[in-house]
């Protein structure tokens, strides 16, 4: 069986506003990311990373054009999905630059509560949580609340609320911006190991210089445009 892409993007547009005061931000992205792949998205501030990223997760709606996620045609000219909130929850992660995590909720309890909003069981839940912060070297910090986990630790829990649902498409605003070198590629470490067991896509907007050479795939966007290049996927230590 042919696989088929993750995600692929066709002519998207995106404006915000009408008539003269109309901006542009998208003027026809094209982009097309496979399974198991992490791919950085970079451009200057303003460029249209973050309304890419939105549109794609289901967040804000295109002008035009067409999205697929796995096969599947999302929107083409208007959402042909009618759940919008069940696509992002089952089928898209979210990682942030903060980790935006309940503080008065404990580590596990962070992460499990994604797939209890699905339905699922909560023991269920929190055994899952639970192997994920194994898998993530912070099952010591099962326990402790927000104020208690350092930068690195709440972005590693961040990332595995974004892996709960087991999610094809892990979308990823500056995930290491707040970290420094050591940590920055720890994460990136992590997301191309959950990439390659997972088999998830995943797309990282970044401006981390440090991180930058680990892609193997570069997606530039400039003037609302996107232009695929080569990266030098570099391995992580």
């Amino acid at each position: 069986m042919t696989e088929v892409p993750a995600i692929r993007v066709t002519g998207l547009t995106k404006t915000y506003g009408s008539g003269a005061t109309a901006v542009q931000a998208l003027k026809g992205v094209d982009l097309t990311i496979w399974p198991g792949e992490v791919v950085g998205l970079i451009g200057p501030s303003g460029s249209g990373k973050s309304t890419l990223l939105k549109c794609l997760g289901a967040v804000i709606d295109p002008t035009s054009g067409r999205i697929e996620l796995g096969g599947e045609t999302v929107f083409e000219d208007g959402w042909k999905i009618r759940d919008l909130r069940t696509l992002r929850r089952d089928r898209i992660g979210f990682i942030f630059q903060a980790p935006y995590l309940i503080p008065f909720l404990d580590a596990t309890d962070n992460v499990a509560l994604l797939p209890m909003l699905a339905g699922r069981p909560n023991p269920d839940s929190r055994r899952r949580a639970v192997e994920l912060l194994v898998d993530l070297d912070v099952a010591h910090r099962a326990g402790a609340r927000v104020s208690e986990l350092s930068g690195g630790e709440q972005q590693r829990i961040a990332i595995a609320r974004a892996l709960a649902n087991a999610p094809p498409i892990i979308l990823a605003d500056e995930p290491t911006a707040p970290l420094d070198s050591e940590r920055a590629l720890a994460v990136v470490r992590i997301l191309n190991r959950m990439a390659a067991q997972s088999r998830a896509a995943i797309i990282v907007v970044t401006h981390d210089e440090k991180i930058i050479p680990t892609f193997k795939r570069i997606f530039h966007i400039r003037d609302g445009r996107t232009h695929e290049e080569a990266g030098e996927g570099r391995a992580v230590a």
